[in-house]
């Protein structure tokens, strides 16, 4: 089964409709039929929340975490592994530490990232991406 890996620019692509949304939801109706995993780590998640709290308010993102709530996204918990992954990936690929939780996920999973962030561009073939914009 095909496995994908959101980072915070793909959940946030798709709540606005933005380039990109088409791909996105093409992925989640895949893992609606049981065709693909799409996961999430913790910390994108979170990256997302802040994204909508800092622009609409505490209202907007909570509504928006609610309606995020039914879709097919599994939200993977930082574990102290992880968190060690995600450090590793950051030294060696100069990513921000938010971004190489995506992309130790990524690896964990032997997953494919969704992701319209043009610095993931760093990782070259370590990890197999769908963009969301050229």
């Amino acid at each position: 089964m095909k496995t994908y890996v959101f980072d915070a620019s793909a959940l946030f692509v798709f709540l606005q409709d933005k380039r990109g949304a088409v791909k996105v939801d093409e992925q989640l109706k895949e893992a609606r039929r049981g065709r693909a995993k799409v996961v999430m780590s913790a910390v994108n998640y979170g990256e997302v929340y802040g994204l909508i709290l800092r622009e609409f308010g505490p209202q907007q993102a909570l509504t928006t975490l609610h309606a995020v709530r039914p879709l097919p996204v599994e939200i993977l918990d930082v574990t102290p592994a992880r968190a060690c992954h995600a450090a590793e990936i950051k030294a060696k690929y100069k990513l921000y530490y938010v971004d190489s939780f995506a992309a130790a996920l990524a690896i964990e999973q032997k997953a494919t990232l969704v992701t319209s962030d043009s610095d993931f561009r760093k990782l070259g073939q370590a990890v197999s991406v769908v963009w969301l914009r050229n």
